[in-house]
């Protein structure tokens, strides 16, 4: 049986604090998965995981403390992405739209021929959301769904989106409860019907890192189907220890910054940034200097 931690009340710091010690483990997971198990020397780059995700952070620190501001996110992802960091084509092509002016609700229907976009971009971006709503899953999944409409319009790539939001919101519930939760079952229980959520239910049964990756993907098609049930698998395997996270999404293959950057992201919501190696965060290129400003 779930164990859903205790309701309390988060002032508007707590959240703040806790967005940014998701954000810490999203951008640390991103730089370490970009490297795909290579060494390297520092500093280590972070992708479009983390440039999306500092815009999702400083719409929530500039608008209304329970309900994100879409079109200010979008004005952000627009303004502020930067080719060079890895965006996928479609994503590059919704975002030239928003900074063209395009309302973000048209370019992102368009996208895909109509259908919208099923990657995980949403997703990627989505865990300090979640720990900046730790206080309710459901609103949690519903400013998840909020967010990722901005470039997502396909149900499946919503459906990732919350799925990691709500991950997110449980692990940061759990740190400030101290109650044990089951990450996957509260995940499961917000995650509107899809193929997505149908994978989490499956994820729940597996128990062996290879298993899991071969079974629910490790990200090489860029969608949130075959990456958000994965990186949430391992999250809820090493909820309290951000380096084996980390690197078991790194020894899975395929697109191991964004399935790090998620794991990541929800782990540090739980263990905060205090159980993100301190040779990695070092390491790890310092955050845009635009973030919340």
């Amino acid at each position: 049986m779930m164990r859903l931690p205790m309701a309390f009340t988060l002032f508007p710091g707590t959240r703040a604090a806790l967005a940014a010690d998701s954000l810490t483990g999203l951008s640390v997971g991103d730089a370490v998965g970009a490297l795909g198990g290579a060494a390297a020397a520092p500093p280590w780059r972070w992708t479009d995981d983390t440039e999306e995700a500092c815009c999702v952070v400083t719409a929530l620190t500039q608008g209304d403390e329970l309900m994100l501001d879409p079109d200010r996110l979008a004005e952000l992802l627009g303004r502020r992405f930067d080719p060079g960091r890895g965006y996928g084509r479609g994503a590059l092509a919704v975002l030239r739209e928003i900074r063209a002016g395009t309302p973000w609700p048209i370019a992102s229907a368009a996208a895909f021929d109509g259908q919208g976009s099923a990657g995980n971009g949403g997703a990627m971006r989505a865990a300090p959301l979640g720990a900046w709503h730790a206080d309710s899953l459901v609103h949690a999944a519903i400013q998840g769904a909020r967010a990722a409409e901005v470039t997502h319009a396909h149900p499946e790539g919503i459906a990732g989106a919350v799925a990691v939001t709500v991950a997110a919101a449980a692990a940061a519930a759990a740190r400030l409860s101290g109650e044990p939760v089951d990450l996957l079952g509260a995940v499961v229980a917000h995650t509107p019907d899809s193929r997505v959520r149908a994978a989490l239910i499956s994820a729940r049964r597996l128990r062996n890192a290879d298993e899991a990756a071969h079974k629910l993907g490790n990200g090489s098609g860029a969608l949130a189907l075959d990456s958000v049930p994965f990186a949430l698998w391992v999250a809820a395997q090493h909820l309290g220890d951000y380096r084996a996270a980390v690197e078991a999404c790194v020894a899975a293959g395929g697109d191991t910054d964004t399935t790090a950057a998620m794991a990541g992201g929800v782990v540090a919501a739980f263990t905060g940034a205090e159980g993100v190696p301190k040779e990695w965060l070092d390491a790890r290129e310092p955050l845009p200097e635009w973030l919340t400003d």
